[in-house]
């Protein structure tokens, strides 16, 4: 059995890792860190049991208990972030794509696509323009129903690898535009697989839309999206939407955009 193999089997083999990374994720998700009664019903652990943990993850560094008596990342978490951002490295046509959508868009710009069953930003690109969109960071894979790239994907992927990534993520609503909604979301990926591309109306960020196309056509398995504040938005969506999908076919050779 392959470690790959391995991984597929969603019983974890060591009880004791499981919950340790379950009390780690829960403080990282968190907005300034939680207490240690939070994190025990956030886990679903007995409180003695996240205690135990918690005193473990502050002696490695990776947790620690700030003046408001929160547990928060600790410095030793900065490896572990900085680590990963090393070794998620883009495919190396995506940096040159997103920086060609940019030139085109003067948008803040970005690539995403499949790592182990989420769909990931891997590759980002400031804008130009003086009021700009805030980036997601550079491996974000979390709420692919309400961002472009991640609708796009989805109805782009195998009705299987559609299902179960569906089946097994909630459909969390972030702002008052966000799909919730089963029904609702596969009637829209029907529409994003007929015309092509995908939007974002306010789904992720209230006050930011954005706009994803197929990177190198449809089973490429990337998208290649812009996020920009509604307003301009809206006025030069069929701009926008004609220069990422020049830049999506034809890489950093795409003209400024007009």
């Amino acid at each position: 059995m392959t470690l790959e193999d391995d991984t597929k089997d969603k019983k974890p083999r060591v009880q004791t890792a499981a919950r340790t990374i379950s009390v780690l994720l829960a403080v990282a998700q968190s907005a300034s860190g939680l207490k240690a009664m939070e994190i025990s019903q956030k886990v679903g652990l007995p409180r003695q049991v996240t205690y135990h943990l918690l005193h473990t993850l502050c002696m490695t560094g990776i947790l620690r208990r700030n003046d408001r008596n929160f547990y928060v990342l600790g410095l030793s978490a900065a490896t572990i972030a900085d680590g990963f951002r090393r070794q998620l490295a883009p495919p190396e046509h995506l940096a040159p794509r997103v920086r060609a959508a940019v030139a085109a868009t003067g948008e803040t710009s970005y690539a995403g696509g499949w790592i182990d069953g989420r769909i990931a930003v891997l590759a980002t690109a400031r804008g130009k323009s003086p009021v700009q969109a805030a980036e997601v960071p550079h491996g974000y894979s979390e709420h692919a129903h309400a961002r472009a790239a991640g609708k796009l994907l989805l109805a782009l992927a195998s009705p299987e690898r559609r299902t179960e990534y569906l089946d097994g993520t909630a459909l969390v609503a972030l702002t008052a535009n966000t799909i919730t909604s089963r029904e609702r979301l596969d009637t829209e990926l029907q529409q994003i697989a007929q015309q092509g591309y995908a939007l974002d109306n306010e789904e992720f960020w209230d006050g930011l839309c954005c706009l994803a196309v197929p990177l190198e056509g449809p089973h490429s398995g990337f998208a290649l999206g812009i996020s920009v504040p509604t307003e301009r938005f809206h006025a030069n969506f069929d701009k926008y939407l004609a220069a990422l999908r020049k830049v999506s076919c034809i890489g950093a050779d795409a003209e400024a955009f007009a």
